[in-house]
């Protein structure tokens, strides 16, 4: 499957790298964020996905708005089955998830419809949540409301941190993503 992946976050690295290693898919370029300031001594950095990314060699682009011509453009020219997001940080518009032949799909850390938008892993152990889990799900126009395709809940140990959740749920998030993947490779998902 003719891949592009959108993601920024570190969250969003287990599964590129599962798709990049999957040999039925080609991952044809990753869209993340711009580089930012970092650290204490805020040096300019690359996100983490732009950071993997090249480092497997891979064709990068940053806009600022990834609804703009050019980021269109870029992608349309790809011709991609099937857009990848996770962790990205920008909402995708209309024409953007018209482009692939298979639609868009997200990887969100919670099962939705609980958390959406940001700090979906925060918010669990805030709340005190025994259980929180990953979903992937068709995008639409709205913040994590398209149809949801798999889930798989995820327990929150009482040792659990946002940090090692996170690990956990970007691991598990890569798994639920590759079986997407393969089920719509399969034509086994329907809206």
């Amino acid at each position: 499957m003719r891949i592009v992946f959108i993601g920024s976050a570190a969250l969003a690295c287990p599964t590129l790298t599962a798709l990049i290693e999957d040999v039925n898919n080609e991952v044809l370029a990753v869209v993340s964020q711009p580089d930012k300031p970092k650290g204490r001594n805020l040096n300019i950095a690359p996100s983490p996905v732009k950071a993997n990314a090249m480092e497997k060699g891979l064709r990068v682009i940053t806009p600022d708005n990834i609804n703009d011509s050019d980021s269109l453009n870029f992608i349309e020219k790809l011709h991609p089955d099937l857009i990848v997001v996770v962790a990205y940080g920008q909402m995708l518009g209309g024409k953007l998830l018209s482009l692939p032949l298979k639609g868009c799909i997200n990887m969100h850390a919670s099962l939705l419809p609980l958390y959406r938008g940001a700090a979906p892993i925060q918010w669990a152990i805030a709340n005190g949540d025994k259980t929180t889990g990953v979903t992937a799900m068709f995008i639409n126009e709205r913040m994590d409301t398209g149809d949801i395709i798999l889930q798989k809940p995820v327990p929150i140990e009482a040792s659990d941190t946002a940090g090692s959740l996170h690990d956990k749920l970007a691991k598990e998030g890569a798994t639920i993503i590759m079986k997407t993947v393969q089920f719509m490779r399969e034509n086994k998902i329907n809206r």
